[in-house]
């Protein structure tokens, strides 16, 4: 943008549910209870205007996030870690704090948010203070208009209460209630005791030695940057075909899209990092577990529902030098264990240990790790019609809280289909600024006709 954004702001107003909801105090399950899950993440949609209705979206939304709060009542509340260091909601209908704003300027103007840039997209975040004695509020939503007729929701998630499956459940939630039905499709469910997990008196050993970790160059860093790279289907065909020359094509028909890009993305984030190659580097996926649990969750359960599959780890010199087909052999393979119902088990024990035990988590720092998440299936792109259409763009604001660590595969939105055709996967990537220049060469061999 040569010129910033100017947004106008109304104050910030707290959203009661609309009718009675219980007053209690919620505790959470191990997998919420999660340091590393403690934050509020924030996600952008992105609607073009709509010349059937002259209804104002700031309205109808705030009409909705009233009414659906009688449903999803403790994000109506507060969230606390408590002395115990346990994560509890006290729901007591505080109200969630919603603000509308307005942009002098049209969407298209900003290709609709795809590829935006960190000081446009920090415009749009919405972070508002409400630390009490409660604690603070779980969920914030503000809805941004533009010149145009279009409009933006940028919604504010504890991740603490859900993960991106129930974040979609609950916007889903919205969007119906928004469209005139009386209450939700499917119905919230909380349950969080089914996924607590039992403490262990066996010493909590690492997973990984982190002395033995890579490193960089350009870390530890305060400059970081962040790039959405569209991978277009024929792109992905291509890296499949030249895998395939490795390990033969029926073998490689088994392989999915995450597995062979996880591996590339991989191998480039290595290189954009300049890793010592004699350091280990380990890649790891965010994967859910809904399928694996024996009994299934109810449905309606939006809670965190995600593990870490086992890490795949590989001294930088062997991650380059043993050939790519052979990674995303390892990375298919890493995935296997989180079928066990007795490791799903074991990492709930471990994770409560170190809740009773105040063990903190020790982080990379991105020096070497990466961990890969697939969003493309949880529902955040399709059908969510608040009346206005289908949204045409979605992206994860990571501006405030992502670890370098952490890589993103997204649907294609609307920008991209109409330039490349349908199909293809968004890849976003957080990398110190000094690093991304040859992460961004590394990402446009995939659209060279010989991929590796």
């Amino acid at each position: 943008m040569a010129t910033p954004l100017l947004i106008q702001k109304n104050d910030v107003v707290l959203v009661k549910p609309a009718g009675f909801t219980p007053t209690e105090v919620l505790s959470l399950s191990t997998l919420d209870n999660d340091q590393v899950v403690e934050m509020i993440y924030q996600t952008v949609y992105v609607y073009k205007a709509n010349n059937i209705t002259n209804l104002d979206p700031s309205l109808v939304i705030k009409e909705a996030l009233s009414k659906v709060l009688v449903h999803y009542y403790p994000f109506a509340g507060k969230i606390k870690r408590e002395k115990d260091n346990k994560l509890r909601v006290t729901c007591n209908a505080d109200g969630v704090p919603f603000q509308e704003a307005y942009v002098d300027c049209e969407l298209l103007s900003l290709r609709y948010l795809e590829g935006v840039d960190s000081e446009t997209a920090e415009l749009l975040s919405f972070d508002w203070p409400s630390e009490s004695e409660y604690g603070y509020h779980p969920l914030l939503l503000r809805v941004t208009k533009f010149s145009c007729g279009g409009f933006t929701i940028t919604l504010g998630l504890s991740h603490s209460i859900c993960d991106g499956t129930g974040a979609a459940q609950f916007y889903k939630a919205l969007a119906e209630l928004a469209s005139g039905k009386s209450e939700p499709t499917i119905k919230p469910v909380w349950k969080r005791e089914r996924l607590v997990g039992t403490a262990r008196k066996d010493p909590i050993l690492p997973l990984i030695d982190m002395s033995s970790l890579a490193k960089s160059p350009f870390l530890p860093c305060t400059d970081v940057a962040h790039e959405s790279f569209y991978v277009s289907e024929e792109a992905i065909r291509r890296l499949k075909t030249s895998l395939s020359r490795e390990l033969g094509e029926k073998e490689m028909e088994n392989f999915t899209t995450m597995e062979i890009l996880g591996a590339y993305v991989w191998r480039s984030r290595s290189r954009a990092l300049q890793l010592s190659s004699d350091g280990k580097t380990t890649f790891c996926m965010i994967m859910g577990i809904r399928k694996v649990l024996n009994p299934p969750l109810i449905v309606g359960y939006y809670g965190n529902t995600i593990l870490y599959s086992s890490h795949v780890v590989l001294t930088v010199g062997d991650l380059e030098k043993i050939p790519l087909s052979e990674v995303a052999k390892l990375i298919k393979e890493s995935k296997k264990v989180l079928t066990s119902t007795d490791f799903v088990q074991k990492m709930l024990d471990r994770k409560e240990t170190m809740l009773q035990n105040y063990v903190e988590l020790e982080i990379s720092q991105g020096t070497s790790c990466i961990e890969l998440t697939d969003w493309r299936h949880i529902g955040l792109l399709e059908d969510v019609d608040f009346g206005w259409k289908e949204v045409v763009n979605m992206i994860p604001l990571p501006w405030n809280n992502f670890f370098i660590d952490l890589c993103m595969i997204l649907p294609p939105c609307e920008i991209n289909a109409s330039v490349n055709g349908k199909g293809g996967v968004r890849v976003l990537v957080t990398l110190p600024e000094a690093a991304m220049t040859k992460m961004k060469e590394e990402m446009k061999i995939l659209h060279q006709y010989d991929v590796i």
